[in-house]
């Protein structure tokens, strides 16, 4: 029986706490081909989608259970919200919103595909979503003000992305450090980062 590994993870819980600690990066030029766009419609399909094509590379796999009901019911919850990043027409990215008692509003999810990265856009969906995160209420007349805008980041995200945050305006509350098994990044499909096949 072979022995598991671990690897050592650090998490940083980071947060904003007024609308005026956000440092938004300028909006791309609209030559760039850049939009961002709600995904109004609840679709576990396209959800999924996202996680998978953006978390893969990052062992994102809480959600990877999840059954078509259950994304169904989380994205049907008043308030949550995915705003999609396109370049030309093709999804490049996406930021999750997921709102919380007392004004809170988590940003659960944010990142870019690999092919996408570099090229400008990761500042401009991370100002552009916790801009609406602050706004959030605006769209839901029956949730609170919004009070504080708060996330996670660990370091088996991207390694720029603790910079990101920080360079947006977030200042970390918590860190964290500890063992975890270690687990191969599922990838939107084996190898898929690398362009390796399966």
């Amino acid at each position: 029986m072979s022995k598991s590994t671990t690897t050592t993870v650090t998490t940083w819980s980071m947060e904003q706490t007024s609308p005026a600690d956000l440092r938004p990066v300028p909006v791309p030029d609209a030559s760039s081909g850049v939009r961002i766009e709600r995904a109004e419609v609840p679709s576990p399909e396209f959800s999924r989608f996202l996680y998978t094509a953006v978390g893969g590379d990052h062992t994102w796999t809480d959600r990877l259970p999840w059954t078509y009901e259950r994304w169904l019911a989380h994205l049907e919850r008043p308030g949550v919200e995915t705003w999609v990043a396109y370049e030309h027409g093709t999804p490049a990215g996406y930021v999750e919103l997921d709102p919380q008692p007392e004004g809170a509003v988590e940003i659960v999810y944010f990142g870019l595909m690999e092919r996408f990265q570099g090229r400008r856009i990761g500042g401009h969906l991370l100002s552009f979503g916790t801009a609406r995160a602050w706004d959030l209420a605006e769209r839901w007349p029956e949730r609170e003000p919004t009070k504080r805008v708060w996330l996670h980041t660990c370091s088996k995200d991207g390694p720029h992305a603790l910079a990101n945050y920080e360079r947006r305006g977030f200042r970390v509350f918590e860190t964290k450090t500890e063992d975890e098994p270690d687990t191969p990044p599922p990838g939107p499909w084996p190898g898929a980062r690398r362009g390796e096949a399966a």
